[in-house]
């Protein structure tokens, strides 16, 4: 009977090893390997170099619950003239001359249950990198906090903020 338990006991490790290596490489691939986008932006030269402020393009951000992307048209009207040879620019311009969309792979989403908004927290002050980290340092936007429940609750309890069910749940 204890070889039968100790094999069962080695069964269940083993299916417990699996199950967390599975989760890890999930985990890692979703947030270590940014997405490939149609048009490669680069937050490093617009955000850092020169130094626009994330609402500049993201302008949704202070009054909506998504900050979205910013129209071809924003990108167009400095583009016209800036770096119109970049053969990523050349990717906008074509975009634009053919009104199609750019579909962009969005990065950060969150259960439909979850009730967020940006503007409440632009509101309140904090930096976009509090959240998103140091975009006007990333070659590749990628995602840098889990933005999971516990994660959320921390940041709320230690700024004062509400804490209950109804501040985020739908």
């Amino acid at each position: 009977m204890p070889k039968l338990l100790v094999k069962l006991a080695l069964v269940g490790y083993f299916g417990l090893f699996l199950l967390l290596t599975a989760a890890l490489a999930f985990y890692w691939e979703r947030w270590q390997k940014p997405p490939e986008q149609p048009i490669a932006f680069p937050h490093t030269i617009h955000a850092g170099q020169l130094e626009l402020a994330c609402t500049f393009c993201h302008e949704n951000a202070a009054r909506s619950p998504r900050a979205g992307a910013p129209s071809i048209r924003k990108c167009m009207s400095c583009h016209q003239t800036v770096a119109v040879d970049n053969p990523e620019v050349k990717k906008l311009r074509r975009y634009h001359q053919e009104e199609e969309p750019i579909a962009w792979v969005r990065l950060h989403t969150l259960p439909d249950h979850v009730y967020f908004t940006h503007k409440r927290h632009i509101k309140f002050g904090l930096d976009c990198s509090d959240c998103h980290g140091e975009v006007r340092k990333m070659e590749k936007m990628q995602r840098v906090r889990s933005l999971e429940m516990g994660w959320c609750v921390t940041c709320h309890r230690s700024l004062g903020a509400p804490t209950d069910c109804a501040t985020c749940h739908k």
